[in-house]
């Protein structure tokens, strides 16, 4: 069970820290489109499209990531104070009755739209626009598959602490 946890873990962080490096091209991507759109009165379709990609990129597959580190929303007025014990059961619940179905869901109901838009090689609508719509439709079965896997790995992490197991298993 330990070495399933670290396992995903692990390939977790390493997405995570590899999505981190599309950020400051995203950053340069919208201060060239600024510039050049009010600068020079130039639109660049391509380039503005493509920081809204690098930009799905980072959200949809960096999912994954924020569960790992704790960072994504949660109501901490009363979770805060719970026992490790505690905070296992609620966030295993959670898993099991929220996280996992909704991948799931979300993996049944992009499945078609994804295989579609590959058999067709979507491309923008926009004139000059980037030819890979069907690339960035492939993110939501990716993101479904890499957050339900997350996702397990922090059911059997709560279910080590349950058991009374080593639960400090983070691959770091």
């Amino acid at each position: 069970m330990k070495q399933c946890v670290y396992l995903i873990d692990s390939l977790t962080e390493r997405l995570g820290r590899l999505l981190a490096w599309l950020i400051p091209l995203m950053m340069l991507g919208t201060t060239a489109v600024v510039v050049m759109r009010y600068g020079f009165g130039q639109g660049m379709t391509a380039l503005q499209e493509s920081v809204s990609y690098l930009h799905g990129t980072v959200f949809m597959l960096g999912a994954a990531y924020t569960l790992k580190h704790g960072g994504h929303v949660r109501v901490d007025i009363f979770y805060r104070r719970f026992s490790p014990r505690t905070k296992a059961w609620v966030d295993s619940i959670g898993s099991i009755v929220f996280l996992l179905p909704l991948c799931g869901l979300i993996l049944i109901t992009s499945w078609d739209f994804t295989l579609n838009a590959w058999a067709i090689h979507e491309t923008s609508v926009e004139p000059g626009g980037l030819p890979f719509v069907y690339l960035l439709k492939t993110l939501l079965p990716l993101m479904a598959i890499n957050l339900a896997m997350q996702g397990f790995a922090e059911l059997l992490r709560n279910a080590m602490v349950l058991v009374g197991s080593e639960a400090n298993v983070h691959a770091d």
